[in-house]
């Protein structure tokens, strides 16, 4: 354990891991708040769509030697996370078909371009590396840095701003509409900030592991909190504290950071798990 923390000391003095502590928070943090409406609205799955469809034009992207990849990346993905929320209300192909047919499409597409088109030597290291998460949250720039801070703000200020109609369409979107609450807007405003935080958790855990950041940390505080806000909070707080020590962890075993944070929080989750059946006995 000393040795461990004589690691971080040394770590602590690089600004790129200070870059990608902040990064890794932040996101933790909007991917948490937002996941608590998403698992009580049994959204979820939806993480899992529009990730495999981020994935797809991060490999368009990456083929047209892009300088900022978040250009294509950011609408594309915030254009399928309406025309989901649109197709599965409105059409023949309904919610969970919808997701399985464009993300599949996606994830397919997106691997073949990469293979036909990329100019690496090691294509299938930088598809595992976009699927699972590396150490690509460890390159960032300060650009890239000031990008998510103001993304990540601005997902935070819109959560607060309007918890209370988000409170009342998560719950109960009959009785929101009966007092004046437009519950189709609110739910197309969840699923284009679901399509940003998506965006924003690429690199840090990839593309097939970000729903893991949407998830166990609603999971986790619903197993020991009663009540919407303190699922919040707790939420949040384990999201923020296992982003951050499973980046730190990584660093000193020398793990992929992805994977690492993501195995945190599984951790997490069985043992907030094992204390929820023994608060309840």
């Amino acid at each position: 354990m000393k040795e461990f923390f004589l690691s971080l000391q040394d770590y602590f003095s690089y600004d790129f891991v200070w870059y990608a502590l902040i990064v890794g928070v932040l996101v933790a943090l909007c991917a948490a708040l937002f996941g608590v409406i998403l698992v009580l609205k049994r959204f979820s799955f939806i993480g899992d769509g529009l990730s495999h469809v981020a994935f797809g034009a991060l490999a368009i992207a990456a083929v047209m030697n892009l300088t900022n990849q978040m250009l294509l990346v950011l609408p594309v993905t915030v254009l399928a996370a309406v025309l989901l929320l649109k197709t599965g209300q409105h059409t023949k192909l309904k919610g969970d078909a919808a997701i399985a047919v464009l993300s599949v499409g996606a994830l397919a597409l997106g691997y073949l371009v990469m293979d036909l088109f990329s100019a690496s030597a090691n294509v299938a290291g930088d598809v595992c590396g976009s699927l699972f998460g590396s150490f690509s949250i460890l390159t960032l720039s300060r650009a890239d840095l000031w990008v998510c801070v103001i993304l990540s703000v601005l997902v935070i200020a819109l959560f607060t701003l309007f918890y209370h109609r988000i409170f009342a369409v998560t719950f109960d979107e009959d009785f929101a509409r009966a007092v004046g609450v437009r519950a189709s807007v609110y739910n197309l405003f969840l699923a284009i900030i679901t399509a940003v935080i998506i965006v924003l958790a690429m690199k840090l855990v990839g593309s097939l592991l970000i729903s893991a950041l949407i998830v166990f940390p609603a999971l986790s505080a619903m197993r020991v909190c009663r009540s919407f806000k303190r699922v919040v909070i707790c939420s949040a707080i384990l999201a923020t504290a296992c982003s951050a020590f499973g980046i730190l962890l990584s660093l000193v075993v020398s793990t992929p950071v992805g994977p690492t944070v993501v195995a945190v929080e599984l951790a997490t989750f069985l043992i907030f798990s094992l204390t929820g059946k023994l608060l309840r006995r």
